[in-house]
């Protein structure tokens, strides 16, 4: 008799920018699982990379460069090759595991991140980061966001600037089409993602929906999700892996319980 597989049965709503969501997809369809693909963001160039071109013309000015995302890393790295590469002197950082990969796949060898929690307090706690008086650092990012790094180390003496190279919006989907698909349990990587999800709910599929697990990346995003009414919330840290890990535990124990 052939052991089931640790996902079988299940359909997994993932709500990625679909560019991110490949990778998971693939996994998940390994593991037995269907996966729903959801993007609760859309991700795109700016439509006017003037200001983008004006900061890497001076780009050797700073000393650290900082990639919010992967997308950070995407859309800033091709722009920064373009115009000559990165400065032999420049420290690069980014908050996740998911950016640091996608920074050594541009070349970059060497990349401040931090080893447990993915997020700005984790590496705004990293050593390299704390005496910065004086330095003058990049943040690569969408168009809005926290400030909480860039206003943390302007507390600690550097001097920031935020560079906006990609731009964010919340897509237009057919909410019949993803009920028609009978999703079991949800995934959200972020807040303004969870935020848009919400926006595009009525009040009955807003009953619905909270009824379902939903699986996020971070307890910020599990305290908003709380407040809106989600029931049962699963935290499992940023990245593929410990999302997978994540979903396999609980499907185990929903058989279990069965």
């Amino acid at each position: 008799m052939t052991e089931e597989l640790p996902l079988a049965g299940l359909n997994i709503v993932v709500t990625r920018p679909r560019e991110q969501a490949a990778e998971l997809a693939k996994n998940i369809e390994k593991l037995g699982g269907t996966c729903i693909q959801f993007p609760l963001l859309a991700i795109a160039p700016l439509a006017d990379e003037q200001p983008l071109h004006a900061l890497l013309a001076r780009l050797h000015e700073f000393q650290l460069a900082i990639f919010i995302s992967p997308n950070a890393v995407r859309f800033g790295m091709a722009a920064i090759q373009n115009a000559g590469g990165v400065p032999a002197t420049m420290q690069i950082a980014t908050v996740g595991a998911g950016s640091a990969r996608a920074l050594h796949d541009y070349g970059v060898s060497r990349v401040i991140v931090p080893q447990q929690r993915f997020d700005s307090e984790a590496l705004l706690a990293l050593d390299e980061l704390q005496n910065v008086s004086g330095m003058r650092v990049v943040i690569f990012r969408g168009d809005g966001g926290r400030e909480l790094l860039g206003d943390t180390l302007k507390q600690r003496g550097a001097m920031v600037e935020y560079v906006t190279c990609y731009h964010r919006s919340k897509p237009q989907h057919d909410m019949t089409a993803l009920l028609a698909a009978k999703p079991d349990v949800l995934s959200v990587s972020s807040s303004e993602a969870l935020s848009n999800l919400w926006e595009m709910l009525n009040p009955p599929l807003r009953e619905l929906f909270t009824a379902m697990p939903l699986f996020v990346s971070h307890a910020r995003i599990a305290a908003a999700a709380h407040k809106l009414g989600w029931r049962n919330i699963v935290i499992a840290a940023g990245g593929d892996e410990n999302l997978l890990t994540g979903l396999q535990t609980w499907a185990a124990h929903r058989r279990g319980i069965k």
